[in-house]
């Protein structure tokens, strides 16, 4: 599990997380209805949770721009794809994304995402296998798991994604 990453949660980001998505519900924006609802008050939508991202000092696809920049890392071993999954070219931080694929993500939220939250996260491996591809080979399917919590340390979303490295480019 990694150390986690600090992500404020505030009106600001909801809103234009939701205006981005073309979102219109007005629980994302408007306190006086969403105060009206079962929720109370101003939640985040859905996928919000993935724009922590922005955050987290080691995600390799922040951009070019890498604002704030990543710690460095240190030299890799000896030979290989200095530990990047799928070798050293293609763009993406060292990654090779022709053998890259999203595969899924899931989210399972404990309790609503609201302005003023301060979460936690934290990530770690889940499960992983392989199958036989058509195109590109051997496919190695692997889980990454992130865990939101809160000041309180209490779990609020549990974001499960799945990534997939071919054998090879497909053609």
């Amino acid at each position: 599990m990694s150390d986690g990453y600090r992500f404020h949660v505030d009106r600001t980001g909801i809103l234009l997380f939701a205006s981005a998505l073309g979102e219109t519900n007005p629980i994302y924006w408007d306190e006086e209805y969403a105060k009206k609802t079962p929720l109370a008050g101003v939640i985040a939508p859905p996928t919000f949770a993935v724009s922590s991202a922005h955050w987290d000092p080691n995600y390799a696809l922040r951009g070019v721009r890498k604002i704030p920049a990543p710690p460095p890392k240190p030299p890799a071993a000896t030979g290989g794809s200095g530990g990047q999954e799928g070798g050293g070219t293609g763009g993406g931080a060292g990654l090779n994304l022709t053998r890259i694929l999203h595969g899924e993500q899931r989210f399972e939220y404990h309790k609503p995402v609201r302005p003023g939250m301060t979460l936690t996260v934290t990530n770690r491996a889940g499960k992983s296998w392989t199958k036989e591809g058509k195109k590109g080979g051997t496919m190695r399917f692997s889980e990454s798991i992130s865990e939101y919590r809160d000041e309180k340390g209490e779990l609020v979303v549990t974001a499960t994604s799945v990534g997939i490295v071919t054998e090879k480019a497909v053609q």
